[in-house]
């Protein structure tokens, strides 16, 4: 018995995390995809059944893994993949597509890689919370885009605090606020010249502690946490505004326009004017 629900999400405004397509499948025996390559990044979720994955590695390797239900699979974009149902027990699973300025992060933080990409949960709690917003998602079509964006961030931190490679930083509860007034005052001061310095100070802690304890807690530099602050702002007015690409720079703390190309080629892999064309 093959049984599917598929929706396309229709909203393509939300640049943090965005929805591309949803749904659950009852699969039929030795049910295949692939191989092919998505443009975004694709978790499965297996809540029955068992069946195979065979996706490329970071050296592009096709590695096989054998996936059963409690467990998940999530694919990169552009990772040539396979995956295939059991003959005898095929899967059923749910699925959610998704992307966003934000994403990469969020799937770092709960450790998965082109080398890890299966799901493990430590939390059955959790994991269960994360089946229910997938299960949602897939049901509710017809709710507002705001809705299902909601149960999406809600999937998310199900999905990280579910999983046994989380990377959550136990640091005492001074360290803690300082990291929070930094992010707070660069978010607030980015449009400015502002430096590691000036965060410091506002911490009222020194450069060098405050850019240990910064790395530890959040995995990056000050300096490159207020980078990819100032990108992710700057494509957000490239994708929902017209201003020209000196004006953006110039929103985003880089009154020379070849230094805010430059630093944006660094963090997208192509100029500003390059991902305007490919996201407006």
């Amino acid at each position: 018995m093959h049984d599917i629900l598929f929706s396309i999400f229709p909203n393509e405004k939300f640049i943090d995390l965005g929805l591309l397509q949803y749904g659950w499948e009852r699969c039929e025996p030795a049910h295949m995809y692939g191989p092919a390559a998505r443009n975004h990044y694709l978790f499965h979720y297996i809540i029955s059944g068992t069946g195979s994955l065979m996706a490329q590695n970071k050296k592009g390797e096709t590695i096989t893994y054998n996936i059963r239900s409690g467990q998940g699979f999530l694919l990169f974009p552009g990772q040539i993949s396979t995956y295939i149902a059991d003959e005898k027990t095929p899967w059923e699973y749910a699925w959610l597509e998704f992307d966003g300025l934000k994403v990469k992060e969020m799937l770092e933080i709960s450790g998965f890689s082109l080398d890890q990409p299966v799901y493990h949960a430590v939390s059955k709690e959790f994991r269960d919370t994360m089946m229910t917003e997938m299960l949602y998602i897939a049901n509710h079509s017809n709710e507002t885009p705001f809705h299902l964006i909601g149960h999406l961030y809600l999937f998310l931190d199900a999905l990280t605090r579910s999983m046994s490679t989380i990377h959550m930083n136990k640091a005492g509860k001074m360290s803690d606020y300082y990291i929070q007034e930094s992010i707070n005052y660069m978010e607030q001061n980015f449009p400015y010249e502002i430096s590691i310095e000036d965060i410091a100070s506002h911490c009222g802690i020194n450069r060098s502690y405050f850019g240990k304890i910064f790395h530890a807690s959040v995995g990056k530099s000050p300096q490159e946490f207020l980078i990819s602050y100032r990108m992710m702002k700057a494509a957000e007015l490239l994708k929902m505004t017209d201003f020209s690409i000196a004006d953006i720079g110039n929103a985003v703390g880089y009154p020379n326009q070849l230094h805010f190309s430059r630093a944006f080629k660094n963090v997208y892999g192509v100029s500003p004017k390059n991902w305007r064309n490919q996201h407006k």
